[in-house]
């Protein structure tokens, strides 16, 4: 048996003015052949799972394609036609497969498509055909569609957000494409679309933990292969965005009908809980200096750049050093510009400088900084967060700045903060600090849940704000909710 496998990768908020083009993609990962193997076996994401589970069964693996970019705007038409042509290309040069695998997102958008991922897979059928198996996994925050669901023969997807679940959904593809190989299963699913759109949401806590627990219950069931909530993405203009739920049973299209539309019925009635609205950054800040204990950790959800935003946002930075917080430290903001200024001056020497509020005026205007030059490193790390752990992270070179009692990390490359490894490596161990602040909006959860004392979200104008009603989407073809009052249909 051999399993052909792949991965194309891209959250793509359409309200960004970066394109994503194919630098972008190249700058975290442009793999094929063997270089696809070694870089993932041992890492714990999607292809790691695969990788390991295929390679402990005795399974034979073909690998072709991969690629991931960080989320940002639109993908260019010509980063489109590339990333297809590689993977068509490594499918077509590839023979003696029994099944496809490919670790998709599910919110792609480019010039050429709104649906990046049916794109994808419309294609590989006309290639392959449609007696081969293609078992797909899909983010959790994928807007799925139907022509997803046309061509893939199975879907699985993320339960947990933070995506600590990866490589565990890697492993089932494989288990799930053995018995499909074997003819003991026979994937039956049904999609059910919700008129909703929720803003980013934890599920370590209520409301998405309940709807997951209701899931799990179901998917105790011999017959239910999957049950899962996606949460969609919102930050995108397109026609079918939002909440969905995707059921999957051996063979039994009614059952996974009938508890497709139980769960989004919950869901349904439970969507105000979703919507809840989050401090300031100054608000934010009190309330971490009233807390007793440390750290406390303040995300910055409006500028996650792992939603697309462009990570140098200045509202909560500004508020800290306005407030001049000693023992805080804020990691990071992307900033290339100020990197170089500082590694020109050198360690021990003071700049003055404007940082950070350059790719747009949504995330907050250039800071007036005069700051000390405590360290400069290469920005290259172990991933330690259970969240992609294993993974080498290059964030360029990146510097340590000190302004007004805030320790400011600037780095070279975009990326949200996951774990406390950048600080680490500028010397910073972030329990003696009463402060943490980062740009994230749940998934910097996985690493720092264990480490620090209270949570802190705040908001603020931003590509990734709670409050998406602010956003204008002109492509809906349906109303929804909370943009209008909608009747679940």
């Amino acid at each position: 048996m051999k399993l052909l496998i792949g991965e194309i990768l891209h959250e793509t908020n359409t309200f960004s003015n970066v394109k994503t083009d194919v630098e972008a993609f190249k700058l975290w990962g442009w793999n094929k052949g063997e270089d696809l193997l070694s870089k993932n076996r041992n890492v714990r994401n999607y292809l790691g799972g695969m990788i390991d589970q295929a390679e402990a069964l005795g399974i034979g693996l073909i690998p072709t394609f991969a690629t991931f970019a960080y989320p940002a705007g639109i993908i260019t038409s010509e980063a489109y036609e590339a990333l297809l042509n590689e993977l068509i290309e490594g499918i077509k040069s590839a023979d003696g497969y029994d099944a496809i695998l490919l670790a998709l997102h599910g919110a792609g958008v480019s010039e050429v498509t709104e649906d990046l991922e049916g794109s994808i897979l419309s294609k590989v059928r006309e290639v392959i055909g449609n007696h081969i198996p293609i078992v797909v996994t899909l983010d959790l925050h994928a807007n799925v569609t139907f022509e997803m669901v046309k061509h893939a023969t199975l879907i699985l997807g993320n339960h947990l957000y933070p995506h600590t679940d990866s490589y565990e959904i890697g492993m089932e593809a494989v288990d799930c494409a053995v018995q499909i190989i074997e003819g003991n299963l026979k994937p039956t699913m049904f999609l059910r679309h919700l008129p909703l759109m929720i803003p980013t949401s934890t599920t370590n806590l209520p409301p998405a933990k309940e709807v997951n627990n209701l899931c799990f219950e179901w998917e105790k069931s011999d017959q239910v292969v999957d049950c899962t909530f996606y949460h969609g993405f919102p930050y995108t203009n397109i026609s079918q965005v939002g909440v969905s739920v995707l059921v999957t049973t051996n063979n039994s299209s009614e059952y996974a009908e009938d508890i497709a539309n139980k769960i989004s019925e919950y869901i349904w009635d439970n969507k105000e809980k979703f919507l809840q609205k989050q401090p300031s950054p100054e608000e934010g800040i009190e309330l971490a200096l009233a807390h007793v204990g440390k750290p406390v950790v303040i995300n910055e959800t409006s500028d996650n750049p792992g939603g697309g935003t462009p990570a140098d946002g200045t509202y909560l930075l500004k508020a800290m050093i306005n407030k001049g917080i000693e023992k805080s430290c804020f990691g990071f903001i992307f900033d290339p510009e100020v990197v170089k200024q500082a590694v020109e001056s050198g360690i021990g020497t003071t700049i003055e400088t404007q940082l950070g509020g350059k790719t747009d005026s949504l995330h907050g205007e250039p800071i007036q900084l005069k700051a000390y030059v405590k360290s400069i490193t290469d920005g290259v790390f172990i991933q330690s967060s259970p969240m992609g752990k294993g993974s080498v992270i290059n964030l360029g070179p990146s510097v340590r700045l000190q302004s007004n009692g805030v320790d400011i990390i600037v780095c070279s490359v975009k990326a949200q903060t996951l774990d406390e490894q950048i600080f680490l490596l500028h010397g910073i161990d972030v329990q003696d600090y009463k402060i943490v602040a980062l740009k994230s909006s749940q998934h910097f959860r996985a690493g720092f849940e264990p480490i620090s004392s209270k949570i802190i979200t705040v908001d603020s104008p931003g590509l990734t704000t709670l409050d998406f009603t602010s956003f204008k989407y002109t492509n809906l073809k349906t109303e929804v909710y909370p943009l209008s009052e909608v009747l679940i249909k």
